[in-house]
């Protein structure tokens, strides 16, 4: 049986620690599911379908790794991508409070369920996709943070706020 992973998160935008996160995990499982979550309370920085794009088009060459979009409840998606395990990134200790909640509350749901948690290579362990936006917002140079696609997508749209 193959070992399915799902790995859910905004992603706005998809950082290096991401996909640090992603090559890693398929050191330990047949499959990753990047899921893609709606998330508009959050008011992301760029649509559902500009963060699935942009992920498949970075992500998209990796074998084993699979892009969807997803909203509702986390149980239910990772459910129908034939899943039982959740793939989370933790990238400091104040991380681990929200993650574990998190983590139960799911459980909760759904008592199959197990999460797993990776940690970002040390390179990465401080980037957020927050301060990856905050630093695009700001005119700063976020190439070093995320892909070149990423970047490019990031200055044209804070271009555009000008």
């Amino acid at each position: 049986m193959k070992r399915v992973i799902v790995y859910p998160g905004t992603f706005d935008p998809l950082t290096r620690g991401h996909e640090d996160i992603v090559r890693r995990a398929l050191n330990l499982f047949d499959e990753v599911v990047v899921g893609v979550a709606d998330n508009a309370p959050k008011q992301p920085c760029f649509s559902l379908a500009e963060r699935v794009e942009m992920a498949r088009q970075v992500l998209g060459d990796i074998a084993g790794v699979r892009v969807a979009p997803f909203s509702g409840l986390l149980v239910e998606f990772v459910r129908s991508q034939n899943a039982n395990m959740v793939l989370r990134g933790l990238r400091a200790v104040s991380d681990f409070e929200y993650e574990f909640q998190l983590a139960g509350m799911n459980r909760r749901l759904d008592p199959a369920l197990e999460t797993v948690f990776l940690t970002p290579a040390e390179q990465h362990m401080f980037v957020s996709a927050s301060m990856v936006r905050e630093l695009a917002r700001l005119g700063g140079d976020a190439s070093p943070f995320v892909h070149p696609l990423v970047a490019a997508r990031l200055a044209d749209r804070f271009a555009q706020r000008d």
